[in-house]
Parts: structure tokens; sequence; C-alpha cells
């Protein structure tokens, strides 16, 4: 999608917005949601090619090649997505327009960070050309933690000082990818430095992950200057972060946190412009079935945010944040994104325009959007054949008798643990309470060979799941508690050059 409106567009917006020539579309009968002033107001709203040429008193204004009687809905801005992973829905870029455009989102500011830590620069670029051409407008950012974190664990690339400054050189690419290294920001490593000094050299913007920042900490993250976050941990959270001038962005990820945000900001004198709505990471299911930036406004609104003021949190606060002040608003000389809502409560999204043209009708699009390239390169499984051993923690310098070992405790948020094990063959024995799981590299980039570990508070299962799917570095990772089925599990994924596969009873299902 093009973002350069012609000259000669805007001379004719000029001309008809003084009813000196027709619109080119004509939509009447409706109320704007003016997120501006918070009022609903009934106004006709008249488009020229890909942008608003006039927003009027209804009747004022009648020539036109198309009129749309709209019936008395509302007529919004295009949803932003102030952050967001498209690889998480698992679709390519045009998949992805076809299911957001038609719950309301025009336009995401993405991060390509799967993508760039697999194909690095190039995962990147295949971003920015493969959006090209799409009714759903994508920001692209440059990610910035490839490796997520460095010294853990190794991707598929490297990225430092020099390949940030080649990203954001691009005139598609329009900040730095959220900076999650927090320990590299506060300890200012020569690495994140080296990436700070380039985003802050282009002017562009820094997006964060200040997850657990706060106080004197917090300051020293802003101060580097990183300017937004979405990994609220509460409703404190969340305040200290707008007080400190941080651009938070509410996300629909951790619902239990919603409620008491919501009550948080009502208690506020006004609501800031620096509250935006994002998704982060949404996976196909639940984009399919439930929505995207549509069903985190939903529950905002039911939380008890205001329609307005939530609608106002995901149009103009996120073009305030992302500098555009052609998007956001329904008004003269803005971008044409525009939606028909028959129910503000329940965001219900019966048409969208992008760019003047009406591209999506009662959730469906009225065209598929085309693909603008091939697949991108998709031999990236570098690694040779696994056996069984493989699968089994290794006990050093000894064959039998019984170890004390560490084991990994917990899922999304874990620590270190200890058990003591049987040794038998100089492997040992997993507990009946505990599984295996490990890890890969996939990238060919390391000579280090399988890394086995006891994880502790998973519950307990029987037969293998192994995927190349895996945030953040999306190494091979394989999970089970018998090594033969883990093997066959991880060998299909190695096969098919990536993917999952889950065995159950020693077979592939």
């Amino acid at each position: 999608m093009s973002d350069a409106i012609d000259l000669a567009t805007r001379l004719r917006a000029i001309q008809a917005a003084q009813g000196r020539e027709p619109f080119d579309v004509l939509l009447t009968g409706g109320k704007v949601v003016d997120v501006a002033t918070l009022e609903l107001r009934e106004a006709d709203i008249g488009l020229i090619g890909p942008m608003i040429a006039s927003v009027h008193p209804p009747g004022t204004l009648k020539a036109a090649r198309q009129t749309v009687d709209i019936g008395g809905r509302c007529v919004a801005p295009g949803f932003i997505d102030g952050h967001v992973h498209f690889e998480s829905s698992h679709m390519l870029p045009h998949n992805y327009a076809s299911v957001v455009v038609p719950q309301g989102t025009t336009t995401i500011f993405c991060d390509p960070h799967e993508l760039a830590n697999v194909l690095g620069v190039a995962g990147v670029r295949y971003a920015v050309e493969a959006s090209r051409g799409l009714p759903l407008r994508f920001i692209v950012q440059a990610s910035s933690c490839v490796p997520a974190a460095p010294g853990l664990e190794m991707s598929g690339a490297d990225f430092q000082a020099k390949e940030i400054n080649e990203l954001l050189g691009m005139p598609e690419v329009a900040g730095l990818a959220e900076v999650m290294d927090m320990k590299a920001v506060l300890d200012a490593s020569p690495r994140m430095i080296g990436i700070l000094t380039e985003a802050l050299k282009s002017g562009k913007i820094i997006e964060g992950h200040a997850r657990g920042l706060k106080g004197p900490a917090l300051q020293a993250y802003l101060s580097a200057g990183i300017s937004a976050d979405h990994e609220i941990t509460s409703a404190e959270d969340a305040i200290e972060k707008l007080r400190a001038g941080m651009t938070v962005e509410i996300r629909g990820s951790h619902d239990y946190l919603l409620p008491d945000i919501v009550a948080a900001l009502n208690k506020l004198p006004v609501i800031p412009t620096s509250l935006t709505i994002c998704t982060d990471d949404v996976f196909p299911d639940i984009l399919v079935g439930r929505g995207g930036i549509n069903d985190v406004l939903r529950r905002l609104i039911r939380y008890g945010l205001d329609p307005l003021q939530a609608i106002r949190c995901a149009t103009i606060n996120n073009a305030i944040r992302l500098r555009r002040d052609d998007l956001g608003q329904v008004v003269a000389g803005r971008r044409a994104d525009l939606l028909i809502l028959s129910d503000l409560r329940e965001v219900a999204v019966e048409a969208v325009y992008a760019n003047g043209r009406r591209v999506a009708e009662n959730g469906r699009m009225l065209e598929a959007p085309k693909a603008a390239l091939a697949l991108p390169p998709v031999r990236t499984m570098k690694v040779g054949p696994l056996g069984a051993d493989d699968f089994r923690v290794r006990i050093p310098g000894m064959t039998g008798g019984r170890a004390v070992v560490r084991t990994i405790r917990g899922a999304r948020f874990t620590s270190w643990g200890e058990r003591e094990v049987e040794v038998r063959n100089g492997f040992a024995v997993v507990p009946e309470d505990a599984n295996v799981m490990t890890v890969v590299h996939r990238h060919g980039r390391s000579n280090r060979g399988p890394q086995t570990a006891i994880i502790e508070d998973w519950d307990h299962w029987r037969g293998a799941y192994a995927s190349s799917y895996s945030h953040d570095s999306h190494n091979l990772v394989v999970y089970g508690s018998d090594p033969a089925e883990m093997a066959l599990a991880a060998n299909r994924v190695i096969e098919m050059g990536g993917g999952n596969c889950v065995v159950k009873d020693g077979k592939i299902t």
C-alpha cells in the first residue's frame, strides 16, 4: 500500500470539499466517531481516491459518483495495532490481512522478530516486500533482539549495530522494535548501546519491553531513549509507566489484568493520549475465532472503559505514537481508512474502507488479498538425524549409582531446581513425575550438540512433541519422557524442513 497521496488527488479533494466537483464516494446518514472530542455526531463524509476530502453537515454536499447511505450507523477510523508479531498467527502477510481487515484493523506496527531470528536481515526484508499492495498497512520495525538472549541461545542471525543501521535505512522501517534485553540496557552493554545509538541517530521510534521494571530501573530504561511498553504486569505498573512518560500499549493476552487496569484508568482526571492498544502475539485459532484489536476493545469496554475512549486508544492515540498525521481520525486530509460500526459496545464491524476502497463486508473480504511474493526461504533445518541418546540426560563420569542434577521448574516463568536421580549406564533415570526437554540448534551456526534437561511442574505425559516453532530463536525443541519417541518426533520435523510433530504410543499421530 503506497503511503504517498499525489498532488492531483489533493487538488481534486480541494475542489470537491467546496462543491466544485463530485466526490468519488459519499457516505451519508451516519454518525462520526470523533476520537478527538469523544463525540458522536451526524455528518456526511466525502472521499476522493484514498483520502477523506470533507466531513460536513448532512445533506450540504450531494454530488458524488457513488453515494452510500449507511443508515444511522457509526463511522470510525480504522483500528491501528500498535505492536504485533504477525508471525504468531502462522500466516503470511496476505493471509493475515484477509483475517484482520474485516475485523476493522487497517494498520499494524509490526516487528517481524520471529522471521528475523530465523532468516536474519532477509526475514525483515521479506516482511516489508510481502506486505506491499495489501489492504492492510504494514509499518515495519527493525528487530532489535536477534538473538533474544545473547549468550544463552543462538538463533539464525546476529543483529548488531551494522545490521540495525541497514534496516533503519529502509523507508518502510519506522523504528527499532521492542528492546527485550533489559539487562543489557541497564548494564549499558556495548552491543546494546551500539544498537540504540543507531536507532537514536535515525530519529525513528524505539519500542520497549520493560516487564517488571520500576523505580530507578524504569527511569534508566527510559533514559536510554526507549519510549513504549506492552509488558504491563498490573494496574499500578500501567499507571507508573504512564506517569513516567511511556506510551503504554494495552494488550489482550493477559485478560486477568484488564479489569484492574480499566478501574485505575477511570480514576484518572483524563485518559492520556499515550495509552494505546495492541495485540502482540495472537495465535490463529484465537485470531479467527475471537478477533484481534476488535476483541481487545470489546473486553476493555465490557470491563468498564467508555467505548469512545477505547476506540480513541486504538486509533488517534496509536497514530500519534507512530507519528502518522495521515491516520487515526475521520477528518479531511487523512487516509480514508474507515469502519462502519453497527454497535459501538460490541465493536460490530459491518464494513471496512481501506485507502478509500470498500474492501470488506460482514466479516469477509470482498476480494481476497494476493501474495506479493513467493514464500520466504524455507530450507532452514540445518541439522542431521538424531538418536535416542540425544534425548537422555547424560551424567558425566558416572555409569551407575545416584546423583543430584539441576532441573528446570515451571513453564512460562522458570527457575532452577534439584533432584536426586538414579544413574543407569551413564544416564539419569527420569522420575515418574517429571519430563524431559531437549533443545537442538537448527540454524547451522553452532557445533554444540543437543542440550537435554529434566523439567518439573509441567504435569506428566506420555508420548512426545517436537517443534521448530519456539520463540524466540526457533531452535528445535522436543518434549517427552521416552527417548525413542522423542527421537521419532524430532527426526520427522527435521525431514519436513520444520514444523510440528506429535508421537503417541510410538507412532506419529
